[in-house]
């Protein structure tokens, strides 16, 4: 249960200060907070369930666009306030950092292999982000037809 509670405060933590660094709106700093909060609790709770780290951050991309869109409806402000310092506690730093360690001590193959699991990573969060996009997109067309009928 500790464990659980310094997952959620430094994920929240984590998310808030990088939107501060990048100017968001103070009224909008707990909605950041909680956005990288959510999608790093999904991150973090499906990997405890041994499912993959790919799939696992792909589905806490999709979770931080999800509550990006709601939070963007509720607060009225551009979605790409939350998604951008919803998504750092997702981005596969240390692993770029170890590619780019192994790469540099000459252990190439060790280098490659890390090399993909960023890419890969790096793919699921574009994904998660691109596939949650098209569900929205979709249900908005559908409400905007529903309601011209």
């Amino acid at each position: 249960m500790f464990d659980l509670a310094i997952q959620l405060a430094f994920s929240f933590l984590t998310t808030a200060a990088f939107a501060i660094i990048t100017n968001v709106p103070k009224r909008s700093l707990v909605s950041c907070g909680l956005t990288g909060m959510l999608g790093w609790i999904v991150y973090w709770g499906t990997g405890q369930f041994g499912v993959s780290n790919v799939l696992a951050t792909f589905l806490g991309a999709f979770t931080v666009a999800i509550f990006s869109h709601f939070f963007s409806r509720i607060k009225k402000m551009p979605v790409t306030i939350f998604n951008i310092p919803g998504i750092v506690p997702l981005v596969p730093g240390a692993l770029a950092y170890q590619a780019v360690r192994n790469l540099v001590l000459g252990d190439y193959v060790v280098a490659v292999s890390i090399s993909v699991k960023v890419l890969l990573v790096a793919g699921a969060i574009a994904s998660g982000l691109v596939i949650s996009e098209v569900f929205n997109h979709n249900i908005r067309n559908f409400r905007e037809k529903k309601e011209h009928f």
